[in-house]
């Protein structure tokens, strides 16, 4: 499963990571729970800059219910030039992967992983205005 693929690699990558998900894959259970639990860890997180990475299917479901939240900006990535742009320009503190396009291709999810995680938000004022905007509308 990628879960455990991006798991293990982000652990043995140095970086700080909390599993909010299932303990095992179960067809049945909800996403919406487990997105939940973690924008409300990044929301709850005073550290300079906390994010999340939700995987499903097609990671729009995770994203539509992480995006619920004031605070939180997430995007469905499905290369690195997306991981950079989403995090360049609109501060993206929320990844959600497409297992089913990603599950295969290590390359694809390493890079969208570490270009998202390492690239900082630009910090311009129109990128500001419009996360301001976002957060107005939740």
């Amino acid at each position: 499963m990628l879960k455990e693929k991006v798991f293990a690699y982000l652990v043995k990558n140095g970086y700080d990571v909390q599993d909010v998900g299932g303990v095992e894959l179960n067809p049945d259970d909800d996403f919406p729970q487990f997105a939940q639990a973690a924008a409300l860890k990044v929301i709850g997180d005073d550290s300079k800059d906390p994010r999340a990475i939700l995987i499903c299917g097609g990671g729009q479901g995770m994203c539509m219910a992480a995006n619920r939240f004031k605070g939180i900006r997430a995007s469905v990535i499905w290369d690195a030039f997306e991981a950079k742009m989403t995090r360049q320009d609109n501060d993206s503190n929320v990844l959600c992967l497409p297992a089913r396009v990603l599950e295969d291709n290590e390359s694809a999810w390493k890079g969208i992983v570490e270009t998202w995680l390492n690239t900082p938000y630009a910090n311009a004022p129109r990128f500001n205005r419009r996360n301001a905007q976002l957060d107005e509308l939740s």
